[in-house]
């Protein structure tokens, strides 16, 4: 599974795309308190080297909650969690069972890290690995570890992240969401979690991938 994972990030590192992150933040009631929304564009230079573009200015006006460097890198790292051959070290696996979902048989895993230490950013969670080559259809979990101390809480919530099948039978994230409740000390905080990886492209050297506003 991890060699499907690393050939399937060797080539989703040739696609443009465009990933859009919402986070509501609701009373325990579900009534909106707060947004952040933001939109980028993965995108290619000229020269070939990959870039991030926000399409916008982001919508922030969250109430008590707070982006955080850590959310900004698990959109990126964790959301679309790819479990590739360089990371196995830092897993532990157990193999779960079998179940049927996105319409392939698939191996239920469970993932967890060996170790966390300050500064990482880690999956905890279920896979589901193809039983046909291994590609992971589904993910479920959270990052990893939650950060607290005296003075401050850092508290993310549970996700879940689907792919779909692009051009050569790979498995990309397209939809990530989430809706969890967050035990913060001065209260819990209800957390919607909505990103979606649309428009892929694969990026051919004679021309630069560019999107228009929408």
């Amino acid at each position: 599974m991890a060699a499907r994972e690393t050939a399937t990030a060797a080539e989703r590192s040739h696609y443009s795309y465009r990933q859009s992150a919402r986070v509501e933040e609701l009373d325990l009631h579900g009534a909106r308190k707060g947004v952040y929304a933001e939109v980028r564009d993965v995108i290619f230079l000229a020269s070939g080297e990959p870039s991030e573009r926000l399409v916008h200015k982001p919508e922030s006006r969250l109430y008590r909650l707070r982006m955080t460097g850590e959310d900004f890198r698990d959109v990126r790292e964790v959301q679309p969690f790819l479990f590739t051959s360089d990371q196995l070290w830092a897993y532990q696996v157990k193999l779960q069972g079998e179940e049927t979902v996105e319409g392939e048989p698939c191996y239920l895993l469970d993932v967890r890290p060996r170790q966390t230490f300050a500064g990482q950013r880690l999956f905890e969670g279920l896979i589901w690995a193809s039983r046909r080559d291994f590609s992971v259809v589904r993910s479920q979990g959270r990052a990893v570890p939650q950060i607290i101390n005296t003075k401050t809480e850092n508290l993310f919530p549970r996700f879940t992240t689907i792919r779909a099948k692009v051009e050569g039978g790979f498995w990309f994230p397209v939809s990530t969401f989430g809706d969890d409740v967050l035990p913060f000390r001065n209260g819990p905080i209800r957390e919607r979690l909505s990103i979606r990886y649309e428009n892929y492209q694969r990026f051919r050297a004679e021309s630069e991938v560019k999107y228009e506003d929408r």
